[in-house]
């Protein structure tokens, strides 16, 4: 067998219907769409429109609050980072910020900052952090293995 030879079984691919091509094809004059109004047109878009009645979105009951102002943290869990370390991608005797992390591949992009948060083992000596927030749990595990974080923001168990 050679490769111009291989071909599926007969039956098993369908030609692609070619709409509006004359009345013999099953699929001229109207082209599948029916007769007039507006979907047999082209550029229709009224998807969710019930012909002038409340639409189902709008009748359903909205809970809760979005906060527009609310900010978009980069969650970055210990465990994660001590991967990192341990994989050679990130430099654990600099500082570790936003920019390395972004340049470790921790994260993608920097939001509106970087969170630490606890999760897993970290073990990696002495690292030294500069983030946005952290959490308490986060603070304490670094520091429990000789490292130190620096925020802008307390963590919350310290927060009044």
């Amino acid at each position: 067998m050679k490769l111009n030879q291989i071909a599926d079984k007969a039956g098993a691919t369908k030609a692609r219907a070619r709409v509006g091509r004359g009345i013999g094809s099953g699929l001229g004059k109207t082209g599948g769409r029916g007769v007039k109004g507006q979907k047999s047109r082209s550029g229709v878009s009224i998807n969710g429109f019930e012909g002038g009645q409340m639409p189902l979105h709008m009748r359903m009951p909205k809970r809760g609050f979005n906060n527009a102002f609310a900010k978009k943290w980069n969650a970055v869990r210990l465990d994660r980072i001590q991967a990192y370390i341990d994989s050679g991608k990130l430099d654990a005797k600099g500082v570790v910020d936003a920019e390395a992390l972004v340049k470790a591949g921790v994260i993608r992009r920097v939001k509106d900052g970087v969170r630490l948060i606890n999760g897993g083992e970290f073990t990696a000596k002495k690292v030294s952090f500069k983030v946005d927030h952290a959490s308490a749990g986060a603070i304490a595990a670094v520091e429990a293995a000789g490292g130190k974080v620096e925020t802008a923001a307390k963590p919350a168990a310290d927060a009044e």
